[in-house]
């Protein structure tokens, strides 16, 4: 059936298992949060916390999460960690999820879509 679709291809499956976990370790409102905060600019955790009304410890651990996914990077400068995205890839998705949640929801998107 697919052999009659025009470019038909199919993601091997590291590439699938990859994309799941990103997409699992932003199915989090919190995590989503955060990501969407780093992708406006880096951000410290004690701004993120306040940001996404958090606890400290909480993000911290979110942030944990997200670094080790790879969706994270951080810089150190003197005492202080400063989180970023890992790449601005992904404001499209962040974008259509919310987006879609303010479809479905009714209410305001930060994205102004």
């Amino acid at each position: 059936m697919h052999e009659g679709i025009e470019d038909f291809t199919m993601p091997g499956d590291e590439l699938a298992r990859a994309a799941a976990d990103a997409l699992r370790m932003l199915a989090d409102p919190t995590r989503l949060k955060l990501m969407w905060a780093l992708l406006q600019g880096e951000e410290n955790v004690a701004c993120l916390a306040d940001l996404t009304g958090a606890r400290p410890t909480a993000v911290s651990q979110h942030l944990a999460k997200l670094r080790l996914a790879g969706l994270v990077t951080t810089r150190r400068e003197g005492t202080f960690v400063y989180y970023s995205a890992a790449g601005h890839h992904l404001r499209p998705l962040l974008e259509q999820a919310l987006s879609h949640a303010a479809d479905v929801t009714g209410t305001p998107s930060p994205t102004g879509h």
